[in-house]
Parts: C-alpha cells; sequence; structure tokens
C-alpha cells in the first residue's frame, strides 16, 4: 500500500475537546495525517452528555464516533455498544490504533484479530494511581488487559527509549517496541501579551516560575509549593502562576493541599484551564523558568513547548521526563520527591538563565514534529490490511 491513501481507526478514551497531553499527541497527529490525505476515525467515549453522539461529526478532518459511557471508574468508563463499533469500523478501516493505558485495550486487541486488522498500540505512560485497594485492582487489571492485547500487536511505540528501558509496560516486549518523540506543535508568544503577564504576576520585578498541568497526586504540585521555602532565600518575591484544572473528580489533592495553598497564598496565582493555544503560548512566554514536579512522567509535552516559548524548565528525574532537558541542555532535573533539590534547582536556573535558553530552532529540530508524522505514517503503512486489486 506504499503511496496510497490509508484508512487509519484510532482508539482512545478520551479525544476533542478533551485536553491533556495525550489527547493533543492523538489530535495533532491524526489531523496532521488527513492533511496529508488520508481518511482517520475516530472512536472515542461520550465523557460528557454535553457532547454529541453523531457519528458523522468531524473536527479538522477527522471523523468522531462517540460512544454512550453510562459507568465510570476513576478515570475509565465502559462503553456497552463498543464491540460492535469497533468491529463495524475495523472492517472499514485498515489498520487500527490503540493508545495505552485504555480498559479496552484487550478487547480491542480480540476484536482486531477477529475483524483481521493489525494494531499499532502507542503507549502515553504506565498507569500509576493513587494508593487504595481499589486503585490498585484497578491498576492490575489495566496492566492485564494490555498484557494482552501487546501480545497481539506487532508493533509497539514509545515516547523515547529511556522510557522503554523501565516502563513495566513496555520493558516485557522490547522486541517489538520502537520509539517517537511525541508531536509537538506551540505558536510562537505574542510579545504584548507577553509584557502584560509580566506586569499583572510579577512582584516588584520578581521572578514568575510556571506550572501547566493538573493538579493530581502523580504531578505533585505540592513539592513546587515547597520549594517556596528554598526559592524564598533567593527570590523573597518570586511568583508561582499555575494554568491548569485544580478539582480534579477521581481525586481530592486539591482540597488535601489547601493549608499548603493558604500558607504560600501571597506567591500563588491560578489561571484555570485555558485551551486557546496562543493564550498557553504567552503564557509560557512570559516565564522565567517552567517546572514539573511529577513522581512519574513518561515524557510530558509541556516541557518541549514550554523550550519552544523561550523558557527554560526544572524537571524531576523521571525515566522519559529528563528527555527533553537531557536531549536539549535547556534545563536542570531535580531529585524526585525532594522539594529542596526543586527549590535549588530553580534557583540555578534563575541565577544564570541565559546558560539555559536555547534557540527556538534548536528545538524544533530536536524535537521535529514532520519526523514523528513521518514515523507513525510508516508504522501504519507496514501494518495496514492489503486490500485486494480492483
Amino acid at each position: 500500500m506504499n503511496g496510497e491513501k490509508l484508512k487509519i481507526l484510532i482508539s482512545l478514551l478520551y479525544y476533542f475537546p478533551h485536553r491533556t497531553g495525550l489527547t493533543i499527541h492523538v489530535q495533532r497527529v491524526a489531523e496532521e495525517l488527513v492533511r496529508r490525505g488520508h481518511e482517520v476515525t475516530v472512536l472515542t467515549a461520550r465523557y460528557s452528555n454535553e457532547l454529541p453522539r453523531d457519528d458523522k461529526l468531524t473536527h479538522q478532518g477527522v471523523r468522531i464516533v462517540r460512544l454512550w459511557a453510562p459507568i465510570h471508574m476513576s478515570r475509565g468508563m465502559i462503553m456497552p455498544a463498543y464491540p460492535w463499533a469497533a468491529y463495524k469500523l475495523m472492517r472499514e478501516h485498515d489498520v487500527v490504533n490503540i493508545h495505552t493505558p485504555m480498559l479496552e485495550t484487550a478487547l480491542t486487541a480480540l476484536i482486531a484479530l477477529i475483524a483481521r486488522r493489525k494494531v499499532v498500540i502507542v503507549h502515553h505512560g504506565d498507569l500509576i494511581l493513587p494508593k487504595g485497594l481499589v486503585n490498585r485492582f484497578i491498576q492490575g487489571t489495566m496492566f492485564l488487559m494490555y498484557r494482552v492485547a501487546a501480545t497481539l500487536s506487532p508493533k509497539l511505540i514509545g515516547y523515547s527509549q529511556d522510557y522503554a528501558d523501565n516502563s513495566y509496560y513496555l520493558r516485557p516486549f522490547s522486541d517489538k517496541v520502537s520509539v517517537n518523540f511525541p508531536p509537538i506543535q506551540m505558536p510562537t508568544p505574542n510579545p504584548e501579551a507577553v509584557r502584560r503577564n509580566r506586569a499583572e504576576w510579577s512582584k516588584d520585578g520578581g521572578p514568575i516560575i510556571g506550572y501547566l498541568g493538573r493538579f493530581v497526586e502523580e504531578k505533585r504540585p505540592d513539592l513546587l509549593i515547597k520549594a517556596l521555602e528554598v526559592i524564598n532565600q533567593t527570590y523573597p518575591n518570586a511568583r508561582l502562576v499555575f494554568m491548569g484544572q485544580t478539582k480534579v473528580p477521581y481525586e481530592d489533592t486539591w482540597e488535601k493541599q489547601q493549608p499548603l495553598v493558604e500558607q504560600y497564598k501571597d506567591q500563588l496565582i491560578f489561571l484555570g484551564v485555558k485551551t486557546d493555544e496562543q493564550e498557553i503560548a504567552d503564557f509560557l512566554g512570559s516565564l522565567d523558568v517552567f517546572a514539573l514536579t511529577s513522581d512519574t512522567e513518561c515524557f510530558a509535552l509541556v516541557q518541549v513547548e514550554a523550550m519552544l516559548c523561550g523558557a527554560p524548565v526544572v524537571m524531576t528525574d523521571t525515566p522519559g521526563g529528563r528527555v527533553p532537558v537531557t536531549e536539549t541542555g535547556m534545563g536542570k532535573l531535580a531529585k524526585v520527591g525532594d522539594y529542596r533539590s526543586i527549590g535549588q534547582a530553580l534557583v540555578d536556573v534563575l541565577n544564570e538563565p541565559e546558560k539555559y535558553r536555547k534557540p527556538r530552532r534548536f528545538i524544533e529540530d530536536v524535537f521535529s514534529f514532520k519526523e514523528t508524522v513521518d514515523r507513525y505514517e510508516s508504522y501504519f503503512r507496514a501494518y495496514a490490511h492489503k486490500r485486494a486489486a480492483k
């Protein structure tokens, strides 16, 4: 099928307008494949009753089929119509692309086997949930479902070799794993908007430290706030500006951390969720340094997005998560779970900002959007169903 138009079915739990690193990743690849002339259908959950169910709905040329999901389990959902809908769509497409972790992973692979279609799995990070018996059950069940699919799939894709070597999901199937950096695009910050942001957020000309993501346990935003204890010794007028969801339905991290938030309230700004990419670029371009303090992270697209907007990065030294910093040198790594190490790394970057800044073109070359989609296209071609000649 070399050179022919492909029909690609993508299966994942959440899709546009839901916004996480995973959904942004899939959306960017899907829309670029459509621009290259392929047909792309996304099979996903109707995670909100406000979303339409019409399977003829398209966004940027991508067909979206949303299924009723009446049962919610932590981040997961049960879609009763999924088996039939998946089989029908598979028969209409050349190749199936699953994005894990996903509860339906094993079911999708088994349906693909019946439909005689190959499955390419893109793994977005090992599932690690907060402590608790229910979460342990969910985590174990999800991994079992994944193992079934990984056994049946000819190709698994990880974000980096560093993550693949350390992932309890990918490591047992290393002979099937290829690595591909995520697709990263970000507008250039608007200088006037950056000036306005800095005038509003900076306290007496002090540094602005940014965070973009959900306020959840695995991301450890509490460590970033605690790091002010160290930062304030050198920069007492520093401000932390958070962009992203604070109250998350499936856990209570925001509520648990209210005493800490109250303690440092004069140095914290919470912007909430923003979806406009230009607004996000202007936010990142307004920062003196961007921080991500996760306990686990398979990559974090937002690190590279910050770099593209001129902000150096402090990241915890996690497998996969450290790759953007190690590949570019545009930032520093801190010890996982250690707020003092995080605070000192932030101070070091603030003390010598030019040492950690790299040209936008350099970052674009290291994390080439075109090369990423080229690789996806080649994987899909390699495992596409061979159509009978007409």
